[in-house]
């Protein structure tokens, strides 16, 4: 007999590289990506009977944008060098990026001024989250299937 508890962290394992894998296919299918350091912070932990998927702190982002408000110090630079990796070319790299920034501490962010969006990882953890349970409830139906088929022998 297979031990479950193996079996559920096999399940856990399973299901969050699939969870990254598609959070990162719908990040990318909607041309959030610029330096890949979103996509390559994304790593799964599993230990007993648990399971995280990390994420760098800027990955809830991706769905909200980001406010209105208080930038880091530098936060020019950080949208000097966003707009290179995404390829955007201007006259004035560096005036771009400080007006840039300048208007996101005001504004916040288009995605977060237009509402945001729930289709970049909130329905993939709902999805994982309902596979979990499907899977780890088909083991313990074995589990239980088998006690009642060896205590009816007894019988």
């Amino acid at each position: 007999m297979n031990d479950p508890r193996a079996e559920i962290k096999g399940i856990l394992g399973e299901e969050l590289v699939s969870l990254r894998q598609r959070i990162i296919e719908n990040h990318i299918r909607a041309g959030q990506r610029a330096s890949g350091k979103t996509i390559s912070s994304l790593r799964v932990d599993v230990k007993d009977n648990q399971g995280i998927l990390f994420g760098r702190q800027a990955f809830g982002v991706l769905e909200t944008g980001r406010k209105p408000g208080k930038v880091p110090k530098g936060f020019y630079q950080i949208i000097l060098q966003w707009a290179k990796d995404k390829g955007i070319q201007v006259e004035n790299p560096k005036s771009f990026a400080y007006f840039v920034s300048r208007k996101i501490a005001r504004e916040g962010t288009e995605l977060h001024r237009q509402g945001g969006r729930a289709d970049i990882y909130s329905p993939e953890v709902e999805k994982t989250i309902q596979e979990i349970m499907n899977r780890a409830f088909a083991i313990f139906k074995d589990d239980v299937t088998h006690i009642n088929l060896n205590s009816n022998e007894d019988a």
